[in-house]
């Protein structure tokens, strides 16, 4: 016993520090290091240049899988028009975009949605554009 009364006042603390630190460099051996993964972005699109009076498009590896069902609201002033939900070919896969509401560009334009055709045996995805 010392001094103060306390017995284990003047022992040393440095091993079971050391151990402590020894126990946690262990550890840290044990865990793998930190990895991030990036995903590449997408490859340029193959666009297919058709006949001049149809518009371009992309070359897909698949069919757009089915739409899914959207509730239509209420217009939310005159000359406005629903343009349906679709599938967007974005590099690798498909995209759902919601529809929405719009007015057309310009009167009686038409809104012709986003589809697949077959041109010289190859699928290619039109996007949907005005006409």
């Amino acid at each position: 016993m010392n001094s103060s009364g306390s017995r284990n006042a003047t022992r040393p603390r440095l091993p079971r520090l050391a151990a402590g630190a020894a126990a946690a460099g262990f550890l840290l051996a044990l865990l793998p290091g930190c990895v991030v993964y990036r995903q590449p972005p997408p490859p340029p699109p193959v666009v297919y240049q058709g006949p001049v009076d149809a518009p371009g498009g992309v070359v897909v590896d698949e069919d757009p899988p089915a739409p899914v069902a959207e509730a239509v609201g209420v217009a939310p002033g005159p000359g406005f028009i629903w343009v349906g939900g679709y599938y967007h070919w974005y590099g690798r896969r498909w995209v759902w975009y919601r529809g929405h509401w719009a007015r057309p560009p310009r009167p009686g334009a038409v809104w012709i949605g986003g589809h697949v055709e077959w041109r010289a045996r190859r699928r290619v995805y039109i996007g949907g554009y005005w006409r």
